[in-house]
């Protein structure tokens, strides 16, 4: 049997069922039950009935993926894969501005550790972060830990306060706005569709700013044939796959989440057989943290 015979087996027999990632491998995509963005793999997440979820992404989705399912085990194929921007606040810095204001809302990008969250109000998306920031009564806003994400939503949200602090995606904020350029001089017929963790010398050139999976949807919804995409790679599986007649063009310097990429199909087989890389949250952050996504999933309806 091939390896994703095997897989396919097991999952029938353990009734197990694989999220997977924009941003993971091809073949991880192909052999998952659900591909998304993060938003989308939240809400699938809880509306499922197996006992198994086999996470293919990095911690942060992992633990996200717990606190949605405690009475289920939630596997990582790789329990090393990680994202650094998840990690880019400190507790201080949200006591700080919580004193300073008593109408301040700390909102905070699920791109985090679950300890992260457990100091926020409520979670978001890309995908989401405009419409519920714009819904909060707030009118302070503390957005954690992303700055580009951050600007990016205070821009549409422009009656609100929105502070920030000093986060970002290695991956995305390494996205250079030359070779942007020189994409565009090369094919000035392309658009050009950037996610808004890029920096704002890239946001600003594009024809689109949305998430991975607005992103998706945005060529699916166009007659155009060329595009020049500012997010990472791996999203060009879900793209080539939904419009095999379009050109797809990425800077020269691709965006690689190396994270993301370390979770391989025999990873995933060898979770599946042992059942173990369990993601999980201390019991004294979880409660709060699930809140915020709770919180989340009910605004952003």
């Amino acid at each position: 049997m091939t390896i994703q015979e095997q897989i396919r087996e097991l999952k029938e027999k353990k009734n197990a069922v694989i999220l997977a990632h924009y941003y993971a491998r091809p073949e991880v995509q192909e052999i998952a039950d659900y591909i998304g963005d993060s938003f989308y793999l939240s809400k699938i997440a809880v509306k499922l009935d197996n006992p198994i979820i086999v996470y293919c992404g990095v911690e942060f989705m992992g633990e996200s993926g717990y606190l949605l399912n405690p009475d289920k085990k939630v596997l990582m194929p790789d329990m090393t894969a990680d994202c650094p921007m998840a990690h880019m606040v400190l507790r201080q810095e949200v006591e700080e501005a919580r004193e300073q204001y008593e109408d301040l809302a700390v909102v905070c990008y699920i791109n985090s550790t679950a300890e992260i969250k457990s100091w926020s109000d409520v979670c978001v998306t890309s995908a989401n972060a405009v419409k519920i920031v714009n819904n909060l009564p707030n009118k302070n806003i503390l957005f954690i830990p992303d700055k580009n994400l951050g600007r990016y939503v205070a821009g549409k949200v422009p009656q609100k306060n929105v502070m920030l602090v000093k986060g970002y995606c290695p991956i995305h904020e390494k996205i250079s706005a030359e070779e942007i350029r020189m994409l565009k001089s090369e094919h000035p017929d392309a658009e050009i569709l950037a996610h808004p963790e890029c920096n704002i010398e890239v946001t600003q050139m594009a024809d689109y700013v949305g998430s991975t999976s607005g992103i998706i949807d945005y060529v699916s919804g166009s007659d155009k044939k060329e595009w020049i995409i500012a997010t990472e790679c791996g999203v060009s599986y879900e793209l080539e796959k939904n419009n095999p007649d379009c050109q797809f063009y990425f800077p020269a310097t691709k965006p690689i989440c190396t994270d993301m990429k370390k979770i391989t199909l025999e990873k995933v087989l060898d979770v599946l057989k042992e059942e173990n890389n369990l993601a999980g949250v201390s019991d004294e952050q979880a409660g709060i943290a699930r809140l915020t996504l709770d919180r989340m999933l009910e605004l952003a309806q």
